[in-house]
């Protein structure tokens, strides 16, 4: 696999041709993408019943990308948590080749202070696993020696500074309910290209209109294909307002992709054939 790609979630009630609910959502979802954002592990532990489900779900090659639980990340800011940190890996370990970056999403007002926390969180980790961290206190994006300092402990760590890019929706966000209850809740941040391990990991989200984020989704196209050939493997997962956009979102820039590399082919969404080039 050159490089991964998603969306947050694997169930939507806009998405699938079988209808608002289909019986096997994970099913359908692996068939098109081959990783997806674990974000429900944020609010509450998976059961081991679900952890033995998706896996039966999805074929080989296909990662799930879990989120740190907020326990951990948010209300211990990763002090005095290695028991809730054991459980976690311990019950997402299961899934073993199938498990893609795990990662940490801060809460904005984890900043730079904060570095020796995250040193010694980072030096108790098992090495078995891949990891990811997304920032969001401005402190992080400084272009200072305090920022330089972060990056070079997550390399010297072997953990992949996760980036948000948010600038094409803070940009264009229309009037209607759904940009802006995002407009609420997603994070206006900078944004630092940067790969601290061989695995860089992307979150990307458009606006209602997507075509406006055109020329930054040709701008990502070639970071990935220059990460690809210098032997990383990408991460990239794609947000709409409500994400009812998300998969036709992630289409495109993987069509964008297979333009520039068609070594590299696109996917497909449901019903569809994967070829798509007939659209440039």
């Amino acid at each position: 696999m050159r490089y991964y790609i998603g969306l947050p979630e694997w169930r939507h009630p806009d998405w699938y041709a079988e209808g608002k609910n289909p019986k096997k959502p994970l099913n359908i979802y692996a068939r098109h993408f081959t990783a997806v954002e674990g974000n429900t592990s944020f609010y509450a532990l998976p059961s081991v019943e679900n952890i033995s489900a998706w896996n039966a779900a999805v074929p080989e090659g296909f990662k799930f990308c879990f989120k740190f639980p907020k326990t951990i990340t948010h209300d211990q800011q990763l002090r005095h948590c290695s028991q809730d940190v054991k459980t976690f890996l311990e019950r997402v370990a299961p899934l073993e080749s199938k498990l893609g970056i795990l990662w940490l999403q801060m809460r904005s007002s984890f900043s730079v202070q904060y570095l020796p926390n995250l040193r010694s969180f980072l030096d108790a980790l098992p090495e078995q696993f891949n990891y990811g961290i997304e920032v969001r206190n401005h402190s992080f994006f400084a272009k200072n020696e305090t920022e330089r300092a972060f990056n070079q402990l997550l390399i010297e760590y072997d953990v992949n500074r996760v980036m948000f890019d948010t600038r094409i929706f803070f940009a264009n966000a229309s009037q209607d309910a759904d940009s802006q209850d995002a407009l609420k809740k997603k994070p206006r941040m900078p944004l630092h290209v940067i790969a601290t391990s061989d695995k860089p990991m992307l979150r990307f989200i458009a606006p209602m209109e997507i075509t406006l984020a055109d020329v930054a989704l040709d701008q990502w196209a070639n970071k990935v294909i220059e990460w690809v050939d210098e032997g990383k493997t990408p991460y990239l997962f794609f947000h709409s307002p409500n994400n009812h956009l998300a998969p036709q979102l992630a289409l495109l820039f993987s069509q964008k992709v297979a333009k520039l590399r068609p070594d590299m082919k696109p996917i497909s969404l449901w019903n569809q054939q994967p070829q798509q080039n007939t659209l440039f």
